[in-house]
């Protein structure tokens, strides 16, 4: 049936307005008023979620930029360049944010604003170079940098209002599809595991509760429960008691610590890619990798 529904395809469901993609439904929202104005509210909100995802150290004012990229020229050491480097991306990002927050105040000062202004130029530019350096920052659980959150901003910058909102939402959509992918490898790992009988319907929970943080906005009436709902599914999770007195004859069984390993960071591969609201493909790999790993070791 889902193979007939087109991607973009808007219904109501249960009194909200939801959009298709790619097999999911995700709740939609009605974008601002396209204006220099909503774009910096846009642009520093993109932001201010750029740096919370990010390894710390990297959120430098802009009018450091010159000073940041003097040290990150001269810096030798490639692992030494490559912070920097990182240095030099937050940078770049806060310097396009100054100069977007003056020239929306001068618009509220009667300043007609053109696409062409040397100004609006800059920002362009530092944008784009952030996001050539922004490959240099990781992910602060140390894997990835997760490319699409320095784009964000950029594309913001680039792009109407309406049509960023419509990349979220199939960005949200393949969140939700890395979400599963990770929930039904912990699935498989105790589906046949007498000591965790019932484990399973508590990640298929922990999974719907991620889905549903994806696709609404912190503003959100709902987001005190959804939150919670989340942080506590993950929590049922990690302190679940394995029955250790049931056994099955004949049945090779996971190391108990093990199983419990992958639980763990499951639940917290799951709350990175929940909170970032896009794929974390580089993580993912190395969690499935090293999961196996410890299967291979533990039979």
């Amino acid at each position: 049936m889902n193979s007939a529904i087109e991607n973009g395809f808007r219904k109501e469901i249960n009194g909200e307005t939801k959009v298709y993609y790619d097999g999911y439904w995700i709740k939609c929202y009605e974008p601002p008023l396209d204006n220099l104005s909503a774009k910096k509210s846009l642009i520093q909100s993109l932001t201010r979620r750029l740096f919370n995802h990010m390894e710390h150290g990297i959120n430098i004012p802009g009018k450091l930029l010159d000073d940041v990229r003097d040290a990150y020229k001269a810096e030798q050491d490639p692992q030494k360049k490559r912070v920097k480097g990182a240095m030099l991306a937050g940078a770049l990002f806060n310097r396009a944010a100054d100069i977007f927050t003056h020239l929306v105040d001068l618009e509220a000062c009667g300043v007609e604003i053109l696409p062409d202004n040397d100004l609006m130029h800059t920002c362009g530019l530092c944008l784009r170079e952030a996001l050539e350096f922004g490959k240099l920052v990781k992910h602060r659980n140390g894997d990835e940098g997760i490319d699409e959150l320095w784009g964000e901003p950029f594309k913001a910058f680039i792009m109407s209002i309406d049509d960023f909102y419509e990349s979220r939402y199939i960005k949200i959509a393949m969140t939700m599809k890395n979400i599963e992918q990770v929930s039904d490898f912990m699935i498989n790992c105790i589906k046949d595991d007498p000591r965790f009988l019932g484990l399973h319907t508590l990640i298929m929970e922990y999974a719907s509760t991620a889905h549903r943080k994806c696709e609404i906005l912190r503003t959100d009436n709902d987001i005190f429960d959804v939150w919670t709902d989340f942080v506590v599914a993950g929590e049922e999770i990690t302190s679940y008691i394995p029955d250790h007195d049931t056994t099955l004859d004949n049945v090779s069984l996971l190391d108990g610590i093990v199983v419990k390993h992958i639980l763990k960071e499951g639940v917290r591969l799951i709350a990175f890619i929940t909170r970032a609201r896009t794929p974390m493909p580089k993580s993912t790999e190395i969690y499935l990798s090293e999961c196996e790993r410890y299967k291979k070791h533990s039979l």
